[in-house]
């Protein structure tokens, strides 16, 4: 029987209920997995975008406790700068293509108009099924050199979370 948006939308609802923290991010980012490995899930929510259109759509929104479950299609050489979720988190599902992510370690810490500078820690691939947690403040990056498909559970909608100023260091 294919996982539906519904199912996914309530075993997260679940989960944030018992446990908010990041044990509960781990069992959320399980059930992300799930739903990666479903093609009848995939093929229902993860459709091709106009071209140079927004490559996110956000296609549940929890009313009570504001997490939002979104569909991210890619074009070939999408490049990303580093950069956290602000107050949020993120766990990003790779259900198509491969994402080369970037983890960045901070060596000097922004204040007011000063960005954060980073330097590269850790590269690593996200290949089909893998789903990752971005815990608060945590930084990264992604490079996407073919046509990618994501699923990323967002724990809240963070087209209205302020992040933080952050740049690579150049020494």
């Amino acid at each position: 029987m294919p996982y539906t948006l519904s199912q996914l939308a309530t075993d997260i609802r679940s989960t944030l209920e018992a446990n908010p923290g990041p044990a509960g991010r781990e069992k959320i980012r399980a059930h992300v997995s799930r739903a990666l490995k479903d093609e009848a899930f995939v093929a229902a929510h993860l459709k091709d975008r106009p071209a140079g259109g927004n490559p996110r759509e956000v296609l549940y929104e929890d009313d009570t406790l504001g997490f939002c479950i979104c569909g991210h299609v890619y074009e070939p050489n999408a490049v990303g700068n580093p950069h956290d979720h602000g107050t949020s988190w993120a766990i990003c599902g790779q259900a198509t293509g491969i994402t080369e992510m970037t983890d960045w370690k901070v060596v000097e810490k922004g204040d007011g108009d000063k960005p954060t500078l980073v330097v590269p820690e850790r590269v690593y691939d996200l290949k089909p099924g893998d789903a990752h947690l971005y815990d608060i403040g945590f930084i990264h990056s992604p490079r996407r050199m073919m046509p990618s498909m994501l699923i990323r559970v967002e724990g809240a909608n963070l087209d209205h979370v302020k992040r933080s100023r952050i740049k690579a260091f150049q020494p």
